[in-house]
């Protein structure tokens, strides 16, 4: 969820919210990296303090699903401070953005840039790449 808030921070102060908005799109993208080093960390500490520093790919990927889990139920909260706090003008923002470069029609953007499609993107995505992320990392983080 820090991890997360920090990013959306970032991208604000840096202008992907608002004056660069046209690159919003592709730096969004590197939101991966911090969150796979979050999964990475996890699963090593885990192995460590939990298992003794062995650990298995099966309990690997069971810790990796149960981070998934957690920040899957922190999305709905994450998303609220995101778009209340942080970056309240993201959707305008989008939207006018969109509609003024003939990518979409303003029907079109505003039924794709809600805080709604934006909960289900979040809570589908987080389980999603938690899922597939775990399932890579626990590869990685196993030690007999």
């Amino acid at each position: 969820m820090v991890m997360s808030l920090g990013w959306m921070l970032l991208e604000r102060l840096t202008g992907l919210h608002d004056e660069h908005i046209d690159k919003h799109f592709i730096y969004t993208n590197f939101i991966a990296i911090p969150a796979i080093a979050v999964y990475v960390f996890g699963l090593l500490d885990k192995r460590e303090n939990d298992y003794n520093g062995v650990m298995n790919y099966s309990e690997g990927f069971l810790s990796g699903l149960l981070i998934t889990l957690v920040v899957t139920l922190f999305v709905p909260v994450t998303q609220y401070i995101t778009l209340n706090i942080i970056t309240p003008d993201f959707f305008p923002n989008m939207i006018e953005y969109v509609t003024r470069n003939d990518i979409m029609t303003r029907e079109a953007a505003e039924n794709n840039f809600n805080a709604q499609i934006y909960m289900m993107q979040g809570l589908i995505g987080a389980l999603l790449m938690g899922v597939l992320t775990s399932a890579v990392v626990a590869i990685f983080t196993r030690k007999s």
